[in-house]
């Protein structure tokens, strides 16, 4: 097993509602990623197609409204399928083959349709593609959000606990969550119970979300933590979105920044926040290192107390209907 693996966040703006463009470009940078000898690349969150940025500039909560139903058929129809575990990935097939054929893992943020829920509703979806191994290009899980945040409710749907996983990488146990999940203490809980000490926090793109909770969440779970977050400005929106001039008017606004970042397990900087611009932020993690600060403090072992607190975590796939033929 390697001990010493390089690890990155791929901060980049997506091609705006357009799935088979940002897909080609996540695939870009996955070898970007690779060529700099990274065992694991990590994308923001929705990254294809795209954060609803809309949702909070355009009184989105107006029901029945013909614009925001415009928009949303829109979001719908760019939206990623991710097809059965066991097959080649669906839309994600391409970013699939580039895991498999660069020997990178991959966490991505997608706004998935799933078909097992109708195929018209979307959630808030962190696939994990396998790099290494038997399962190399493979999707090994998807997580979708458990609560939007906000007026995220107004895209996407509630979540489950089935991608509550971790996935081995080298020495390393990954495990990952969308956005302010991240603040959500039972499934950070629930990642550190099966054994995580690489946390992947994934977000549409903010230095005010990731300057204090990425360091925040490597000292609690004596972990490293990677922060991936997007970047998007009103330059990176198509003149074909629908309501565009009603969100995004001013040529050089900035509707997220970025900061990425990755903080070691004693909750140090291991590479700071990269702001304002596109870039991989990438850092050098060593095994070693969890094991000593997990000496003094260990959230699920030495320092736990199954018998006093003990989490329960369901992790079916909710579906709508069970059908028996």
């Amino acid at each position: 097993m390697a001990h010493k693996i390089k690890v990155a966040a791929a901060q980049i703006a997506p091609v705006f509602l357009n799935r088979s463009a940002s897909l080609e470009k996540v695939v870009r940078w996955v070898d970007k990623a690779a060529d700099a000898g990274c065992a694991l690349v990590a994308f923001g969150e929705t990254h294809v197609p795209a954060y609803p940025v809309w949702l909070c500039r355009t009184d989105a909560a107006r029901f029945d409204a013909a614009d925001q139903k415009r928009i949303h058929a829109r979001y719908v129809e760019e939206s990623v399928h991710i097809g059965p575990m066991e097959g080649g990935g669906g839309d994600l097939a391409g970013v699939c083959d580039a895991a498999r054929r660069r020997g990178i893992s991959v966490v991505l943020g997608v706004a998935e349709r799933a078909h097992d829920r109708g195929g018209h509703s979307l959630f808030c979806s962190l696939v994990y593609i396998s790099g290494q191994g038997e399962h190399a290009g493979r999707v090994r899980s998807v997580h979708r959000k458990l609560m939007p945040t906000y007026e995220e409710r107004l895209s996407w749907a509630a979540g489950d606990g089935a991608g509550l996983v971790t996935h081995r990488l080298g020495a390393f146990t990954v495990g990952a969550l969308n956005c302010w999940e991240n603040w959500m203490p039972l499934p950070r809980a629930a990642l550190y119970a099966a054994g995580e000490d690489l946390h992947v926090a994934i977000w549409p793109g903010a230095l005010r979300n990731t300057r204090d909770i990425t360091r925040f969440i490597a000292l609690e779970g004596r972990a490293y933590v990677l922060s991936a977050s997007s970047l998007l400005r009103a330059q990176d929106i198509p003149a074909d979105v629908p309501e565009r001039e009603r969100f995004a008017s001013d040529k050089g606004e900035v509707f997220y920044d970025g900061g990425s970042c990755i903080a070691g397990p004693d909750g140090a900087w291991a590479a700071e926040p990269l702001v304002g611009q596109e870039g991989l932020v990438v850092a050098e993690i060593d095994h070693g290192r969890v094991l000593q600060e997990r000496q003094n403090f260990d959230p699920v072992g030495h320092y736990s107390r199954p018998d006093v607190l003990k989490l329960t975590v369901d992790r079916r796939r909710q579906r709508a209907a069970e059908f028996i033929d």
